[in-house]
């Protein structure tokens, strides 16, 4: 197994109900921002069950049901509601004068069941009855979470923090809502919160060991999953991503440890052939990668993003039919994640095809508005059809996204020559320049520092 940059977890939202901050889903998807011309991506899917362990690759991301408030939320709605007015039927349907906690109750088990309007419509119809029910607006936040309406899902979430500040599971959102839109930094501070309060929950400290994964923390990222290993230790993408943290903390028995773990269980699985394969894959060692990848297919040819990454390999090897052949299967299997339409989208550029790609790069920004590689090669689409304004406004929202992108800069260089700036334009090609042997010294200190213990290591720390 060779040291690469770990993949990065992504959590769908928690609902209300009887079980305390028990998260609902968890996927992990890549490491790091894409970095055109530099840096690959990578992901594997997988998730969590509702008692807090981990999910094979193999399984699918459903929703479930997560954390648990429905206690001191009917302490709150029994409280406030004795004092509340009586109204006349409100414009959400429901009527004034029905007991606020059936409505409640209503508005949950639609939930449950997927039917958000109507959740919607019954907690609002709760606030309208009392506009204090801290878990109205807690589920209304779940509600935006599940329609990735974020803005909103924060509005109300801080609302129910203010109204219940003691709640960890409505900070535990808050934290998601971050999470989800590759926000790490800003996900920590609620995420420690939680930790702070509820030192149990797991995936309270999970998340946040993500979190400090990807800012590049990886002493803390150590420090926080460590102590998860009695429940997750079973599972390979906890131990794949924990060797990786105690290995760039400089903590060898621990990383040893959890490799000599994952190597126990990982045995010939389509998993552990999956994990092989995007080492290699890091390492540039493309071959490799694709025979590792072509066992984990062979072994389950649905396991999630697995043609994901063989489409990186042979677009790596400039195997163009081959790539777009598997980015198209992953999307068969996984059709909303974003990765797959923006390299799918790379590959009709490469072929020229370059209304294709424009369709590809638009489809992942409509998943992931964030994503700083569409941004990136949508104005190298538009710069190749002499669309000058519309390719700088796309370099600036990648630069705003990935300000440190050699590529980008490179990019806004060449758009602001065509459009006559030539001062911007010397400015972004020196930036470029320093950028670049930066990313080279870098890139190069990662592949000379040798691999991780090779797979044949079984012997655990003392």
């Amino acid at each position: 197994m060779y040291r690469d940059r770990g993949a990065l977890f992504r959590t769908m939202e928690t609902v209300v109900d009887e079980k305390p901050l028990c998260l609902a889903t968890s996927r992990i998807v890549t490491v790091e921002l894409f970095r055109p011309g530099i840096l690959s991506v990578e992901r594997i899917d997988s998730a969590l069950n509702p008692c807090g362990c981990w999910r094979t690759l193999h399984q699918r991301v459903k929703s479930v049901s997560s954390f648990g408030l429905r206690f001191v939320v009917m302490f709150v709605l029994l409280a406030g509601c004795q004092a509340a007015p009586q109204a006349q039927k409100s414009a959400s349907g429901f009527s004034a004068d029905k007991d606020p906690q059936k409505l409640f109750q209503q508005g949950e088990a639609a939930l449950k069941r997927g039917q958000l309007d109507e959740a919607d419509r019954a907690f609002r119809a709760v606030l309208a009855i009392n506009p204090q029910v801290a878990g109205a607006y807690a589920n209304l936040g779940v509600i935006d979470m599940r329609r990735k309406q974020w803005t909103p899902a924060l509005e109300m979430l801080h609302k129910a923090q203010r109204l219940a500040p003691d709640m960890a599971g409505v900070r535990l959102n808050i934290g998601l809502v971050y999470y989800r839109q590759n926000d790490f930094r800003q996900a920590i501070l609620p995420f420690e919160s939680v930790v702070h309060d509820v030192p149990d929950s797991f995936q309270a400290r999970y998340l946040l060991g993500l979190c400090y994964f990807f800012v590049e923390r990886f002493a803390d990222a150590a420090s926080a999953l460590e102590p998860l290993w009695s429940q997750a230790s079973a599972q390979l993408n906890y131990l794949y991503v924990l060797g990786i943290a105690a290995n760039k903390a400089g903590q060898p028995q621990l990383e040893q440890r959890a490799l000599a773990r994952l190597i126990e269980i990982g045995q010939n699985s389509p998993e552990f052939h999956l994990l092989m394969g995007k080492a290699y894959l890091n390492r540039e060692e493309y071959d490799h990668a694709i025979a590792e990848l072509a066992l984990a297919a062979k072994g389950d040819s649905a396991l999630p993003f697995v043609h994901f990454n063989l489409g990186m390999a042979y677009l790596k090897r400039q195997d163009l039919d081959q790539a777009k052949a598997e980015f198209l299967r992953d999307i068969a299997i996984e059709p909303d994640v974003s990765y797959d339409y923006d390299q799918l989208g790379e590959v009709y550029y490469l072929q020229q095809q370059d209304e294709a790609a424009e369709k590809a790069f638009r489809k992942a920004l409509r998943i992931d508005p964030q994503l700083a590689s569409s941004h990136f090669q949508l104005g190298r689409v538009y710069q190749r059809e002499k669309k000058y304004g519309e390719a700088l406004t796309e370099a600036d929202a990648s630069l705003k996204l990935d300000p440190d992108s050699p590529g980008i800069h490179y990019l806004r260089g060449q758009v602001l020559q065509h459009l006559g700036r030539a001062q911007d334009a010397k400015h972004e090609m020196e930036t470029f320049t320093q950028l670049s042997n930066a990313a080279r010294e870098k890139r190069h200190q990662e592949l000379e520092s040798g691999p991780m213990p090779n797979p044949e290591l079984t012997e655990e720390p003392q």
